[in-house]
């Protein structure tokens, strides 16, 4: 039985929580809650407690009390679930505290505190894994084992568009991802989901980038410039939000009101933002080349305004061409029902081999959020007699390390409109 404890319980913790709470009681056993906000524990706790969670409530702990909480709770590992730019403070804590940790992706958001968490695993010999839902996802898992076996020969060029819905995509435009100090922008945050699939696909690693975008759709200044001539800071009290089809309205939502609205007397955190405000700083139109060391090379697109959401991918090989595309449902954070999240809706993988009729591949219907991804990951990390994973998916830190390479050269790019050399950022060779 491993003992776990849980930072950050915001949007994503739940994912982990009620799980470990309904279907892995026989392995695990969650031991304490840490956040900067009371009232988001409590409301953590009221969920277990009606679950009827053994231990529940569980004693909770501010976090600038993260130490005491590990030496009076002795968990076996650490969920690290807080703000992407406190990922690195809390992973290094942890290992150097004895634990093992889980963390939500992204890692970290750049180079110098992704050195330091990689610096901390070799330091301390303890673990990091990073849950990287799509892996699992059974269409994903399937391109992984086609392209594995050669059905298309060897994969010279990769083309690869997600495009985020006005309901997901613009949830990133309210909260605290809109400030790009906080998660590196949505080519680290998000990203980091697709450039790990490259990765995994590939079974290879990023080796120079280019990128182009900017904030071309949400913020007051492009709003303007489409004739809209009424705004607000938040929705919550704003007449002129009631008009507003981006507005999200707290306490329309159980959970939403319950974690922010009614938590904001303690730190002032604003979940209800208005997309078309300014103090946006992160980008909502990208396009990505990447090259690897495998020879292939990706042109990558992500936008976050796009009526569908969902992506579609192709491979092109040296004996044809495969493609993947996927339909996935529209999801606000935290809310509705967790496994909501990229839900699956429709999915289609085609194989085209040279000189052959296309064929379409079966897959194996996913339930659950993530494409499917979300309980076969949860498995993994919390099942009984966990063997051996043939498809090698569960990930390190040095996966974690090379999903964010991708997205924090892109930003380098951006900035300097050039070619940068991932090496030029954290070397990892030999890792």
């Amino acid at each position: 039985m491993k003992k776990y404890v849980m930072i950050g319980l915001g949007g994503r913790s739940s994912f982990f929580y009620t799980a470990l709470a309904k279907d892995f009681t026989s392995t695990s056993l969650i031991v304490g809650f840490c956040d900067t906000n009371q009232t988001r524990m409590n409301v953590a706790n009221d969920q277990l407690v009606k679950l009827k969670y053994p231990s529940a409530p569980l004693p909770t702990y501010k976090a600038v009390d993260f130490d005491k909480m590990i030496t009076e709770t002795k968990p076996d590992e650490v969920i690290i679930t807080t703000m992407d730019r406190t990922h690195d403070i809390y992973i290094i804590r942890a290992l150097e505290l004895g634990c093992n940790v889980i963390t939500e992706k992204p890692m970290t958001i750049d180079e110098t505190r992704c050195k330091a968490i990689i610096d901390a695993v070799e330091r301390t010999g303890k673990k990091v894994r990073v849950t990287f839902n799509y892996r699992y996802a059974p269409h994903n898992t399937k391109v992984f084992e086609l392209l594995g076996e050669g059905a298309i020969g060897k994969v010279n060029s990769i083309h690869f568009e997600w495009a985020l819905n006005t309901s997901h995509g613009a949830d990133y435009f309210r909260r605290w991802h809109r400030d790009k100090r906080n998660a590196g922008g949505l080519l680290v945050h998000k990203s980091t989901h697709h450039f790990d699939l490259i990765n995994f696909w590939l079974r290879s690693f990023p080796v120079s980038v280019m990128a182009q975008g900017g904030l071309m759709f949400y913020g007051r200044e492009n709003a303007e410039q489409r004739g809209i001539t009424e705004f607000y800071t938040r929705a919550h009290g704003s007449e002129v939000a009631k008009k507003d089809p981006f507005a999200l309205h707290l306490e329309e939502h159980e959970q939403l009101r319950k974690m922010y609205l009614e938590a904001e007397h303690e730190d002032a955190y604003y979940r209800d933002q208005s997309v078309f405000g300014d103090g946006i700083s992160i980008e909502d139109t990208m396009g990505v080349l990447v090259k690897y060391a495998s020879g292939a090379i990706l042109t990558y697109s992500l936008i976050a305004y796009s009526p569908w959401e969902g992506f579609h991918a192709v491979f092109n090989g040296t004996k044809g061409r495969l493609e993947l595309d996927v339909v996935e449902a529209s999801y606000v954070n935290s809310g509705g029902e967790q496994g909501a999240e990229g839900a699956l809706e429709k999915c289609t993988v085609t194989l085209r081999p040279l000189f052959e009729k296309p064929r379409e591949i079966e897959v194996e219907g996913g339930l659950g959020g993530h494409g499917g991804g979300d309980p076969i990951l949860l498995n993994d990390l919390f099942g009984e007699n966990v063997g051996e994973d043939r498809f090698g998916r569960a990930a390190d830190h040095i996966d974690g390390a090379r999903s964010i390479l991708t997205g924090i050269a892109a930003n380098k790019s951006l900035r300097t409109e050039g070619v940068v050399l991932v090496k030029d950022i954290l070397d990892l060779t030999g890792k």
